[in-house]
């Protein structure tokens, strides 16, 4: 117990935090008089009574904050938020149950993008807008958001910055302090979300939209306020502007922060991901709208490609951002989309999956150990960017595809025997570990996920936690070694 008192501290002071988030959508709410004035009330006034309190009785037990205490924190964070989170849908929406409600806000935290909720359109701004929210705090992470303030009342944010930060590359830095390095990620994450709402708009959306729909996209999260998603809008011009910035968030946030403050591009060029990124998607765009134009899906080959750029780079991007229902497209697309979303994202940016840097780990690895079956004793080492890689990244970019792969396939198996089809288990696992939205079949962008079951609910959250936290940060919890003192 002494060990977890200094963590229920941090806890503490994060909820805390967080109760502020609230007063957004409680402007809102009380500008244009809104259903759901009165929900948020009562939901400040819990999670900032639950914070405060928990930081008061923890208060002796305040210390700087290790390497262990940073995983559980992290876990204990994302765990714990989605419960405050659904206070304000509960208050507003009674019918709507807590499993529901924990599931909705998990997905907007996590960036995933997955709904149960039906009739966005006639819901509250308000409540539209704290969906949106969640996916805009959740993209950077609400924890790099507290190691910026953390240090000023005296606890380290390092660790905390180790355990959340997705990607294998966590020790590299961008300024000598933490605080300072997260202070300047944010900034850029702001910034870039700012010119979205601004192109959002010229494109033609309310302001309204523009805000919402900039912070699932910037989030990588994929909410919208329309039950239609973007197929709302029908609108090229909005799917255009959507779809650079989709691309610009599955970048690492690093790189963007270093060609800002070089005033040059070759931030760019020097990052080893975004040039395989953007042609991985380049290429299947142009071959996926060739297929389904083959197949008779579409007439012309423009508006083929139209459709499946805009949905295949949401899908890649793990956004999850719709505007047709690909489900009735020849299955090998949308099967191609889940594959992308595995892959396709950077570290360091707002989307899930194993990202961009693991797969170019995993493909160069096995290239090395072709050829060592041909010169078993050359001395062949994997490089990245022009520099080499130790075996002990390799080594843990294995051990993590590994745990990727068998979680799918684990939690997979337990919603196709809890009775659900394997073609939505599957895409549903698939979706959620990678933050990525919509699958297929049931769970397809032209439905939800309020079709599941609570126990299947409970699966797909149990998964949306997992992929956000990129897997390691959650099963450490369950060896010995972590709680032997």
């Amino acid at each position: 117990m002494r060990r977890v008192l200094p963590i229920l501290h941090v806890l503490g002071l994060v909820v805390l935090i967080f109760a502020f988030t609230m007063l957004l959508p409680l402007a809102v709410a009380f500008i244009w008089q809104d259903a759901a004035l009165y929900a948020y009330d009562e939901a400040f006034l819990i999670t900032f009574t639950s914070g405060l309190l928990t930081w008061l009785f923890t208060r002796h037990k305040k210390r700087e904050l290790q390497t262990r205490d940073g995983f559980l924190l992290v876990v204990l964070v994302w765990a714990v938020l989605p419960a405050f989170a659904s206070l304000p849908l509960l208050f507003h929406l009674p019918d709507l149950s807590f499993t529901d409600a924990y599931f909705e806000t998990a997905s907007g935290l996590t960036t995933t993008g997955a709904t149960v909720l039906v009739g966005l359109d006639a819901l509250p701004p308000s409540i539209n807008l704290w969906r949106h929210l969640l996916n805009w705090l959740g993209g950077m992470g609400i924890i790099v958001l507290a190691v910026a303030i953390l240090p000023m009342l005296g606890i380290g944010g390092r660790q905390l910055f180790k355990a959340e930060t997705p990607g294998p590359m966590k020790d590299s830095k961008l300024t000598p302090r933490i605080a300072d390095t997260a202070k300047s990620l944010w900034l850029v994450y702001a910034g870039i979300t700012l010119a979205c709402i601004l192109a959002l708009k010229v494109a033609g959306m309310s302001w309204f939209d523009a805000i919402c729909h900039a912070f699932a996209a910037m989030g990588l999260g994929g909410f919208s306020t329309h039950d239609a998603s973007v197929g709302f809008f029908n609108s090229p011009a909005i799917e255009a502007v959507l779809i650079v910035f989709m691309l610009l968030a599955a970048m690492n946030f690093a790189t963007h922060f270093l060609a800002y403050r070089s005033r040059s591009l070759k931030a760019y060029r020097g990052d080893p991901e975004v040039l395989p990124m953007l042609a991985l998607v380049v290429v299947s765009c142009i071959g996926c709208a060739l297929y389904i134009w083959q197949a008779g899906t579409y007439d012309s080959y423009w508006t083929a490609l139209r459709h499946v750029s805009f949905n295949l780079v949401s899908l890649a991007t793990d956004c999850g951002f719709a505007s047709i229902d690909f489900n009735q497209w020849p299955i090998f697309v949308p099967l191609w989309m889940l594959f992308l979303s595995c892959i396709t994202v950077s570290s360091g940016s707002t989307g899930g999956g194993i990202k961009m840097i693991r797969s170019l780990l995993m493909f160069k690895q096995g290239q090395r150990e072709l050829q060592r079956q041909i010169h078993p004793s050359a001395v062949l080492p994997i490089k990245l960017g022009g520099m080499a890689v130790s075996n002990q990244v390799a080594f843990a970019v294995q051990v993590f595809v590994m745990l990727y792969v068998n979680s799918i396939f684990a939690l997979t198996m337990v919603l196709v025997a809890s009775g659900l089809d394997f073609l939505t288990s599957f895409s549903a696992i698939i979706a959620c570990i990678n933050n990525a939205g919509p699958g297929l079949n049931q769970v397809g962008p032209a439905t939800n996920y309020s079709v599941l079951t609570d126990f299947q609910t409970w699966v797909c959250t149990f998964a949306m936690v997992l992929g956000r936290l990129e897997l390691m940060t959650v099963f450490v919890l369950f060896t010995r070694t972590f709680w032997r003192a």
